[in-house]
């Protein structure tokens, strides 16, 4: 049985959500967002909480009763506080700048690489070693720093490369001289 299906999503102040149909939308900060529930779900509203349940116990429906109702609160969250993902870059002579809106890393190659952040997604420098991404999205978050990591990931011999914010590298021994 879905544990999290089952929780209600508490609507904060500022945020209005309305249920028509299959369709519940969420409005927040001047942006609506809605969600298409699967067929069957229903959605309720009562006392600044979204309940979702689901038609049958079937396995399909289990699974699409947690989702729905982790989406819907991802959204919630995205349109009141919003999501972020911190990258560090790792390496001698290694950074990132941000030029306008474009993100220029220099990551050892023998040209810059220019990445352009989609449409909702805002890129921070802090330091030359860290990059901040954030958006409202938390989908297109996770996906705009896996494509920016990817350019350059982690070598498991040096260490080198773009990595997120507190994640381990185990380093592998290089060769050995006899």
């Amino acid at each position: 049985m879905s544990r999290v299906g089952k929780k209600p999503v508490v609507v904060p102040s500022g945020v209005k959500v309305a249920v028509s149909g299959d369709t519940v939308s969420i409005e927040g900060k001047g942006k609506t967002i809605q969600h298409v529930i699967p067929r069957g779900f229903t959605a309720e509203l009562r006392d600044g909480e979204l309940t979702i349940s689901r038609p049958s116990d079937s396995a399909v429906n289990r699974s699409l009763h947690g989702t729905t109702r982790t989406l819907i609160q991802n959204t919630i969250i995205g349109l009141t506080e919003g999501f972020s993902r911190k990258l560090e870059i790792q390496g001698v002579g290694y950074k990132a700048q941000m030029k306008g809106k474009e993100l220029v890393l220099d990551i050892g190659f023998s040209h810059s690489v220019i990445f352009m952040p989609p449409e909702g997604i805002s890129i921070e420098t802090p330091a030359p070693t860290q990059i901040v991404i954030k958006g409202q999205d938390k989908q297109q978050v996770g996906q705009v720093a896996a494509d920016i990591r990817n350019f350059y990931p982690p070598e498991p011999y040096k260490g080198k490369g773009i990595r997120y914010e507190g994640e381990y590298v185990r380093q592998k021994q290089g060769k050995s001289v006899a």
